[in-house]
């Protein structure tokens, strides 16, 4: 029990402390953490191991994935970030439909297409964040407004 405390104050400070663009990686890490849960079923069924008490879990993953994309959406700035916000924006709202659609077919090309791209997102954004460790407080990823 005391484990799972720290464990959860552990996490809380991380989030709390991190940069802009440590929380959008990980969100991204979260996103293809959960995907990559839900892709090894649907392969396993794909494979000819049907087990329809799979598909909830499945689906469960894909939603939680979906999740984060849209809280990706609505944290973009286009003011700031013009023409990359609005590409990012059409970029997850595919993301979005491609795994509406992955999940209804129950189709694991679908989400195994949606998920390399995340990973894609999440390498560029880690490798932008950390570059950015000499200062910080003084930059902010263009056309991302976590504050809502």
């Amino acid at each position: 029990m005391a484990y799972t405390s720290a464990l959860s104050a552990y996490r809380e400070t991380k989030v709390k402390t991190a940069s802009q663009g440590q929380l959008i990686v990980m969100l991204y890490e979260k996103a293809v953490q959960h995907l990559d849960q839900g892709l090894k079923l649907l392969e396993l069924n794909a494979a000819g191991k049907k087990d329809p008490g799979k598909i909830e879990k499945i689906s469960s993953s894909i939603l939680k994935t979906q999740e984060i994309i849209t809280e990706l959406m609505v944290s973009l700035d286009f003011d700031q970030g013009g023409e990359i916000a609005r590409n990012l924006f059409s970029l997850y709202t595919w993301f979005n439909q491609e795994l509406f659609e992955a999940n209804i077919s129950q189709d694991p090309v679908r989400a195994r297409t949606v998920r390399n791209m995340l990973n894609d997102l999440r390498s560029a954004w880690s490798e932008i964040s950390g570059t950015n460790t000499v200062d910080n407080s003084q930059k902010q990823p263009v056309g991302i407004n976590l504050a809502g």
